[in-house]
């Protein structure tokens, strides 16, 4: 057990202190056991108490840290705004080209659910709504595409990657980013065509140099705003790693989780030449791949949703190929 997690965590500290120190007594006992035989008899009962209180109090810290989490599950579900940023992975110019694709399909889905979307950067937008973070949370990880691509004379299948990610703006975050860790850049927000948009530099660069996380924000018009937002998606951004970094943790004791939520899973296959979208965690497949491209992948959401659910009990409608 981690006692240094529990101490850290002010609903947990002073259950923790208790721990320790019955640890302790519970070493001494031992010890004195150790030097004087004699006295083993006597300090067996004192010994089997210390173990059995630890065991109480460990079982307590697990149960209040797992409400804990539960109640921040539940609120994340609420969060009506997140930043979805898509990168090319491997496969050269067909890999960019899928990591558009892959964005107009998000942002009509978006327009088709009523949300609002604001293109921030390059394969990076704002989408504001209803269930936004609770519909789009598993779009996370390795994206791939196997297709003839236009340039390919001799008709071979190709395949390329890009991956998804959706990072939740909270409005009140727990997360507390050290400001002596942060360096900021300012420059000129350039605009279509390359005009500037202004002749201040309202532009806002923030690198996280603990990590190397580098965020930009050159939509708003002022230098606060764009540094307001450049810090908004920063702390998502680590908010977002950290969670990773737990859900690596723990993900052998989950039953029935989809991911990690890690971008370098590989999650979904868009095979053009079969007509079939396939999703791996659940081992569901779906056909009509120029409908889904248009944004019209509600069913996927919706099995994602049922394999929640069930635990994981029931997996998807065909065998499929990895």
């Amino acid at each position: 057990m981690n006692l240094e997690t529990y101490k850290n965590n002010p609903k947990t500290a002073f259950l923790a202190g208790l721990y320790e120190k019955l640890e302790w007594e519970e070493n001494e006992a031992r010890q004195m056991a150790e030097k004087d035989p004699s006295m083993k008899e006597l300090v067996e009962g004192e010994i089997a108490s210390f173990v059995e209180q630890k065991k109480n109090l460990e079982e307590q810290m697990v149960a209040i840290v797992a409400e804990e989490k539960r109640k921040e599950d539940e609120e994340s579900l609420e969060i009506n705004e997140v930043v979805l940023e898509v990168r090319a992975g491997a496969g050269g110019d067909e890999a960019n080209i899928f990591a558009h694709e892959l964005l107009e399909m998000y942002m009509r889905y978006a327009d088709a659910r009523g949300w609002t979307t604001k293109p921030t950067e390059d394969l990076s937008v704002e989408i504001f709504g209803k269930n936004v973070y609770r519909d789009l949370r598993w779009e996370t990880g390795v994206h791939r595409v196997q297709r003839v691509p236009l340039t390919e004379k001799m008709g071979r299948v190709h395949t390329s990657t890009a991956s998804v990610a959706i990072l939740p703006i909270r409005k009140k975050s727990k997360f507390v980013i050290n400001p002596a860790e942060l360096e900021m850049e300012f420059s000129r927000a350039g605009g279509k065509g390359g005009q500037n948009v202004n002749k201040v530099e309202s532009a806002v660069r923030i690198i996280h140099v603990p990590t190397g996380l580098d965020v930009r924000s050159t939509v708003e018009r002022s230098q606060a705003a764009n540094r307001e937002k450049a810090l908004q998606l920063l702390t998502a951004k680590l908010e977002v790693l950290k969670e990773e970094e737990e859900a690596k943790k723990f993900a052998a004791q989950r039953k029935g989780q989809i991911g990690t939520g890690d971008r370098s899973e590989k999650i979904r296959t868009y095979n053009f030449p079969q007509d079939r979208v396939t999703d791996h965690r659940i081992k569901q497949s779906w056909h009509n791949i120029p409908e889904i491209m248009k944004g019209k992948f509600q069913p996927i959401i919706d099995a994602l949703h049922e394999f929640e659910k069930t635990g994981g009990e029931s997996v998807g409608k065909e065998n499929v190929e990895e």
